[in-house]
Parts: structure tokens; sequence; C-alpha cells
């Protein structure tokens, strides 16, 4: 948001894109600005100014995330919940973690299973899920008998599906890995391979690859043996792997 960190005597501030100085170094640590708003430790307590550095959620939590769709998720004395830009507590701590909103929903997890709330707070898919992804396209990939790995903050095994907005597994958990929906089209692994599903879940590119990436503007990027090329929606390779 045209801004940058800068550090100086050990205390954080900004820049703006010409390298001046606009907001003094001053905190102990800062966030990137989203939505108009940077989170800022001071004394071992996190709040949020604006960009002309005023304080305009006082530092009161033990940690904070980024601004998204309105709301920030904070932490305090353990547990998690939600403020709005007033820094008004919309969401009581209550989740053992949480994170941002995107699409309307919010991942919150609870006795180590993860579900969604709306922006009113009310859990609108139980907890109940190893881990899970934000909405994308209308779906979010969940996972089904992982593992959390404390050092690397990663889910390890399991199975992965997809889900809709009213908690119904449109996907069933078949997967070793997936990604989020993009065009249409999610990346999904299985006995070591990459491929693409439709969102019937439908195989529409048959797990062939070493690797892959997300459609956009209407090709992948994939690799074979070592070299990487790009595929069109129908699977048809359009620029041989040759690439490193």
């Amino acid at each position: 948001e045209g801004f940058a960190w800068v550090e100086k005597d050990g205390k954080w501030g900004f820049t703006d894109k010409n390298g001046k100085v606009v907001i003094e170094p001053q905190f102990d640590l800062v966030g990137d600005f989203s939505e108009g708003l940077a989170l800022v430790k001071i004394d071992y307590k996190w709040g949020y100014i604006d960009k002309n550095g005023k304080m305009v959620i006082e530092p009161q939590f033990d940690w904070v995330r980024d601004f998204s769709e309105g709301f920030a998720c904070v932490e305090k004395d353990g547990k998690w919940g939600y403020i709005d830009k007033n820094g008004k507590v919309v969401v009581e701590p209550q989740f053992d973690y949480a994170r941002e909103f995107s699409e309307g929903f919010a991942q919150v997890k609870k006795d180590s299973k993860w579900g969604f709330i709306d922006k009113s707070g009310k859990m609108v898919i139980e907890p109940q899920f190893d881990e899970v992804s934000d909405f994308s396209e209308g779906l979010a990939q969940v996972n089904k008998g992982g593992e959390w790995q404390v050092l690397t903050q990663s889910i390890k095994g399991g199975k992965w599906g997809f889900i809709d907005k009213s908690g119904k597994v449109l996907i069933e958990p078949q997967f070793d890995h997936a990604r989020d929906f993009s065009e249409g089209f999610a990346q999904v692994k299985k006995d070591g391979k990459y491929g693409f599903i439709d969102k019937s879940g439908k195989v529409v590119i048959e797990p062939q690859f070493d690797y892959v990436g997300d459609f956009s503007e209407g090709i992948a990027k994939v690799e074979k043996d070592g070299k990487w090329g790009f595929i069109d929606k129908n699977g048809k390779v359009v620029i041989e792997p040759q690439f490193d």
C-alpha cells in the first residue's frame, strides 16, 4: 500500500516510495499496511496505526493479524477473536487460533479442529477438519486424517477434498495434496503425480506431472522430467517442457 518498513537504532517506522521517512521509527516491530492500517508492537503488546502514524487501536493484544474484509483477528489471554477498524471487539476471543476473512468466512480452530465463522461470529461450519484453506471461487480445501507439525506449522498426511459454504462436502477427501480453485480448476496430487479437477470433482487432467502451477489466462505451468512447460485446460501441451 505504498509504504516500506525501515529500522533505525532498533526501532521500526515507514518510508514512502521516494524513501522519505513518513512515520518515524518508534515501534518495536511493525507489519505491512493492509486496508489502511498496519500492526505495530510496543512493550510486548500489539495495536494498529493509520498511514499518518496515528495510533488508532491502542497496543493491548498479545498477537494480531492483518485487516481483511474490515476485520482483524487478535489474541488475548491465549484466545483468538476479531475486532473492527475502530478496535471494537466484534467476535469475543474464544478460539484456539483464527485466520483472516476471505469471501465472508474466516477459519477458526477449536479443540484441535477447524471450522468457519461468518462476520457476525456465527459458527456456520462446525470445527471438524484437521486443516482448511480460505474459500476461493466458493469452495475451500479441507483435510481429514492429517497431523499438525509444530516445527513447520503445517499439516502432514491425511487426505484433501473440498466443501462449499454450507459445509457440504462436494469433493470427498481423497487427494494427497490440493490447492485452491483458480479459473474453475484445482491442482491435486495422487500417487506422487499432479493433475487437475473441476468443481464437480471430476479429474479433467490426469495426474501425470511432477509439479504444476495454477491456471492463469487459460494456461498452467507444468513440470515433467525436470523441465517446465505449459498446458491448456484440455491438458494439451501448448509449450513443450524445456525450461529449467
